[in-house]
């Protein structure tokens, strides 16, 4: 089962639309819940940040079937932005894994087999509106709310970076994602490999995350927003080495 669950093959699928909001947490507080062969990646050293990825993935399936046998869902990620240098002595900058939901329930059980990505079911709703705006609710009370693509979007009140170009540097999805594997002492790295990835920044006008809640975070704020659609996607099958 161990096995099974360090992602045993590559992986392909088509993002429609991908849109990952990251926040800014102190990092002393996500320090706690990240394993410690993880470093966190700290902006100006006083900043953590979380990524929720809001992603509509079309023809999901084993790198070596065709796109008939592909599954298409919506999916909500929440990662940690992070740094891990392997035994080769190479930094490479990815995202942890806090939790996945879809509204596949199939998405569920076979991300459950074959990864550690926490997958849970929910009910999705992706509305898309007229004027430009959409809206993402879950039945757990997530509530997104994006304003009409602008060619000078503004960045959250809050947020600590200066200008659009430093929040690039934080925006996902990132070349790797890691799991650890408690049980085997084991860091699982799988790397993500995309075409024509150029993140649009994106105005939001409302965010509720509850999934936050639980943390606990003295300060939470919006850091940035970034869209891209129409990506191919691969994810390699992934890698492990004993990291105790």
């Amino acid at each position: 089962m161990n096995f099974l669950q360090h992602h045993p093959f590559a992986v392909k699928a088509h993002f429609d639309q991908s849109l990952v909001l990251a926040y800014a947490v102190p990092p002393e507080e996500l320090r706690k819940h990240v394993p410690t062969a993880l470093q966190l990646d700290l902006y100006e050293d006083t900043h953590a940040f979380i990524a929720l990825a809001m992603v509509e993935t079309r023809q999901l399936r084993p790198a070596r079937f065709p796109k008939f046998l592909g599954r298409s869902f919506t999916l909500l990620g929440y990662r940690a932005f992070v740094r891990y240098t392997g035994a080769d002595g190479r930094t490479r900058r990815g995202l942890y894994i806090l939790r996945s939901e879809t509204d596949s329930p199939f998405m569920t059980f076979s991300g459950n087999l074959f990864t550690q990505y926490r997958y849970k079911t929910v009910e999705i709703d992706w509305e898309k509106c007229c004027d430009g705006t959409q809206n993402i609710t879950t039945n757990l009370g997530l509530a997104i709310q994006t304003a009409p693509a602008s060619e000078a979007p503004s960045l959250p009140p809050q947020s600590p970076f200066p200008d659009w170009r430093q929040a690039r540097r934080f925006a996902g999805p990132m070349p790797f994602t890691f799991t650890h594997d408690p049980e085997t002492q084991q860091m699982i790295s799988v790397e993500g490999v995309r075409q024509k990835w150029t993140p649009t920044p994106l105005e939001i006008l409302k965010h509720k995350v509850p999934f936050f809640d639980q943390f606990n975070f003295s300060s939470c704020i919006l850091a940035n927003a970034f869209t891209v659609q129409d990506i191919p996607y691969l994810w390699k099958k992934g890698t492990t080495e004993h990291c105790p």
